[in-house]
């Protein structure tokens, strides 16, 4: 029981850093967003699109139909909303997951608890891993598709090491709690036994409601990113060769 309970509150606030990923597509190219252009680089070589639609492939200003220049403006508007809107959404996601957590471990444990901290902790070091993939910058963000593989290990490196911590502060200060109600029950034992169950109760309450969310999330990204992956494989087609 203990573990599940450490588990369900620390996957609870991990489920971020592979939410907007859980998909069939799985892109092949970076992407550096500027508010001069966007340059898209991988396994089709360097495109870079101008807001206007002009196009350079690997370094060659490319002459374009009226068709194709269309569809090389849409393609970037596209990336210029499809990417702020997973990086938000991810980090959106996270701060209700973790204020909703940070609740229960209020209710349950106290203000004081050192749970509170090591769940911070933890939300600070799954959204630096997050900015590995995506990446703010000063002129725009960036992705590395090649970080995902590498920040999904380092998520579940990060969550067993904070579990450990997590279960042994949980049974330190519930034991700690009950010590002072000692004379009001029989059984001490049993009571502490109550009070994980109840705390793993709750948690598994609040992640039913959480994992909706998250899966909402999950498929409307996956369904932008198909859209991109399929405007993509068009506009190459559309392109001078």
């Amino acid at each position: 029981m203990l573990r599940k309970t450490g588990a369900a509150l620390v996957m609870l606030v991990a489920m971020q850093a592979n939410a907007a990923y859980d998909c069939n597509i799985k892109p092949q190219d970076d992407i550096f967003i500027s508010p001069q252009s966007v340059k898209v680089a991988g396994a089709s070589g360097e495109l870079v699109i101008a807001k206007n639609g002009d196009v350079t492939r690997n370094g060659k200003a490319l002459t374009l139909s009226a068709a194709a220049r269309q569809q090389a403006v849409s393609y970037q508007e596209n990336l210029r909303t499809t990417l702020p809107y997973v990086n938000d959404g991810v980090r959106s996601r996270l701060n209700v997951a973790q204020n909703a957590l940070d609740g229960i471990i209020v209710k349950q444990l106290g203000s004081e608890s050192n749970v509170r901290k090591r769940l911070t902790t933890l939300s600070s070091d799954l959204t630096k891993e997050m900015e590995k993939v995506l990446e703010p910058r000063a002129e725009g963000l960036a992705f590395h598709h090649q970080a995902i593989a590498q920040v999904e290990a380092n998520g579940r490196t990060l969550l067993n090491q904070t579990l450990g911590g997590v279960l042994q502060d949980s049974i330190n200060e519930l034991g700690a709690k009950q010590v002072g109600n000692v004379a009001k029950s029989d059984n001490p034992l049993q009571a502490l036994l109550g009070n994980l169950g109840g705390l793993q109760q709750d948690i598994q309450n609040e992640w039913k409601k959480q994992e909706q969310g998250f899966n909402q999330f999950g498929k409307e990204a996956c369904g932008r990113v198909s859209q991109l992956e399929q405007q993509r494989a068009e506009l190459l087609k559309a392109l001078p060769q």
